[in-house]
C-alpha cells in the first residue's frame, strides 16, 4: 500500500480544499477513502476559518465508483451490512457549502459524490456517468434520486438506465454544472467560486444552504415555512446588521459569522 496521504488538504482564503490522492487507483471510493474524504471535511466544518469547501480529485480522474472486484465478491448479507451508507449521511451533515471540482470522469460513485456537494465546477475534460446497470445493479449513494430532481424523470431515466456519459458542456447546459472551465484552469476556478462564497457571512451562507436543502425534501408549504425560520434566525444574527450597516455606508462588510 502506498504511503501517500489518502488525501491532502489545505486552506486559504477562508476555503477548505479536500483533494482526493488516489488518482494512480482512479480514486476508487473504498472505504478507506470515503472515510478520509469524510474525515476531513468534518474537521474542517469545525473550523472557523473555514466557510466553504472544495472536495477534488486529479486531473484525470475525480472518482471511479466502488472497487468492482471487490465488490463481485460481496454476498447480499454483505451489501445488506456495509459501512459505506454512511457516507453519504456524513457528507449531507456537513454544515458550510461544499463544492466539487471535477476534472477527468465522475463515474458511479463518483458522479454521485459530485451530485451530493452543493455547486459543481467542472473541467472541460470533465464526463459524468452512473453506469451501475452495465454492472447489474443500480445506483446505491443518491445518483437515481439526485438526478430525478436536477433534471427530472425522462433525463434522469435516460442516464441511469443507459448508463449515458455526459460531458461537461451537456451537463452544464442540463443544470448539474454550475461553471466549465478550462482543462488547465479547473481548480482554480473552483476556488475562485469558492471565493465568492467565502467572502460572505459564514453564518449566512449556511442558513442560507440549508434553506435550499429544505426545497428537495419538503412540500412547498413546508418549505417556505422552513425558509421563513431560517430568515428569522439570521435576523438575529450581528452579522446581519454588519451586512446591512455596510450596504447603506457603502463599504465592505466585515462579517464575523455570529
Amino acid at each position: 500500500m502506498s504511503d501517500e496521504p489518502l488525501v491532502l488538504t489545505e486552506a486559504r482564503d477562508g476555503v477548505g480544499v479536500v483533494r482526493m490522492n488516489r488518482e494512480g487507483a482512479r480514486n476508487v471510493l473504498s472505504p478507506e477513502l470515503r472515510d478520509a474524504v469524510a474525515g476531513a471535511l468534518e474537521r474542517a466544518d469545525a473550523d472557523a476559518a473555514v466557510r466553504c469547501h472544495v472536495v477534488a480529485g486529479g486531473e484525470d480522474v475525480f472518482a471511479a465508483g466502488a472497487d468492482i472486484a471487490a465488490m463481485r465478491e460481496q454476498s447480499f448479507q454483505d451489501a445488506l451490512r456495509a459501512e459505506g451508507a454512511g457516507f453519504w449521511p456524513r457528507l449531507r451533515a456537513i454544515r458550510k457549502p461544499l463544492l466539487a471540482a471535477v476534472s477527468g470522469y465522475a463515474f458511479g460513485g463518483g458522479c454521485e459524490l459530485a451530485l451530493a456537494c452543493d455547486l459543481i465546477v467542472a473541467s472541460e475534460t470533465a464526463t459524468f456517468s452512473q453506469p451501475e446497470v452495465g454492472l447489474g445493479i443500480v445506483p446505491g449513494g443518491g445518483g437515481s434520486q439526485r438526478l430525478a430532481r436536477l433534471l427530472g424523470r425522462q433525463r434522469a431515466m435516460e442516464m441511469v438506465l443507459t448508463g449515458r456519459r455526459l460531458s461537461a458542456a451537456e451537463a452544464h447546459e442540463l443544470g448539474i454544472v454550475n461553471r466549465v472551465a478550462p482543462a488547465d484552469g479547473w481548480l482554480e476556478a473552483a476556488h475562485e467560486l469558492a471565493r465568492e462564497v467565502a467572502r460572505r457571512s459564514g453564518l449566512a451562507t449556511e442558513l442560507a444552504k440549508r434553506a435550499v436543502l429544505a426545497a428537495e425534501e419538503t412540500s412547498l408549504t413546508a418549505g417556505l415555512a422552513r425558509e421563513r425560520d431560517l430568515f428569522v434566525l439570521a435576523m438575529a444574527g450581528e452579522d446581519r446588521v454588519e451586512g446591512m450597516s455596510a450596504f447603506v455606508e457603502r463599504r465592505k462588510p466585515e462579517f464575523r459569522d455570529r
